[in-house]
Parts: C-alpha cells; sequence; structure tokens
C-alpha cells in the first residue's frame, strides 16, 4: 500500500492494518521529512486519544492529515505505533 499526496508517496508498506476503512501503516513505512508534529488531538471511544501531524510536500501544507494513537486501548492495540491518514491523502496498493 502507498498513501500519496500532492504527488509525492509519504507511505509505503507491504503490511498494514484496516480498521473502520482506514488503512494504519507501520510507523517505520512513513517518510518523516514529510510530517511536521501538531498539537491536535481528538478522543475515539474505543481506540483511544489520536495525536496527528501535519504533511508539508513541495511547500504545501495538508494541516492534520495523518493521526496515530500513542497510548491505545486494550480493544486497538492492533494500530498501536501505526499512522493513518485522510483530508486529501490517497491510500492505493
Amino acid at each position: 500500500m502507498k498513501a500519496i499526496w500532492n504527488n509525492t508517496v509519504i507511505a509505503e508498506s507491504d503490511i498494514t492494518v484496516q480498521v473502520e476503512g482506514n488503512h494504519y501503516f507501520p510507523a517505520d513505512t512513513i517518510h518523516m521529512e514529510y510530517f511536521k508534529s501538531s498539537n491536535t488531538n481528538t478522543v475515539c471511544p474505543w481506540k483511544g486519544v489520536a495525536s496527528y501531524y501535519s504533511l508539508e510536500v513541495n511547500g504545501e501544507i495538508n494541516k492534520d492529515a495523518a493521526w496515530f494513537y500513542p497510548d491505545t486501548k486494550p480493544a486497538a492495540r492492533e494500530i498501536k505505533g501505526h499512522v493513518a491518514f485522510w483530508k486529501g491523502v490517497k491510500v492505493e496498493r
């Protein structure tokens, strides 16, 4: 699977975990040079507190376009250490 934004592959992995229609990429398969930490957090009742990254590719910023759960609840332990995408990031084979 590949995650692509602004015509650039920002993550690529042979194995992702699919939850609620989102592909979660192992953290070591994302290209960190495009990821900027964000102060945004949201709460999912069964996954826990999500943290976000903004993407910066070719001088353009996609705010809070990637998220991850640093400390998942037990029901979501399979996505601990994984990153998912939205806001126009294309995920494809």
